[in-house]
């Protein structure tokens, strides 16, 4: 199954919520989400930055991870979110070969 990064801001009223109430959340609800769609939680961590979580997950397909990202998105606790798609190191190995032929046949506009 495809790899996918999760990204996610809280809104303040969550963070409120969330200090009257201090509990793992990205675990408990990335693992219920991730499986909600056929897949698993491989990892997630709160973070510094732009965002304020974040998860990967494996799930089936795009429409899998779109889902994830909507119902959560749809919750009203986060104010912002970002997908990732995340290849292994054999996989952009592979999307690079596959670029030597478009590149055999692509010419930028000059």
């Amino acid at each position: 199954m495809p790899l996918y990064m999760y990204q996610a801001a809280y809104t303040a009223e969550s963070w409120a919520a969330q200090i009257k109430n201090p509990q793992n959340r990205v675990e408990t609800v990335g693992r219920q989400a991730c499986e909600a769609v056929g897949g698993r939680l491989i990892g997630g961590w709160l973070c510094f930055g732009d965002y304020d979580l974040m998860i990967v997950a494996d799930v089936p397909d795009d429409e899998a991870m779109a889902a994830l990202s909507l119902a959560v998105g749809s919750g009203g606790a986060i104010k912002s979110s970002k997908t990732t798609v995340l290849l292994s190191g054999d996989q952009g190995v592979t999307a690079l070969q596959k670029a030597q032929a478009v590149a055999e046949v692509y010419t930028p506009a000059r």
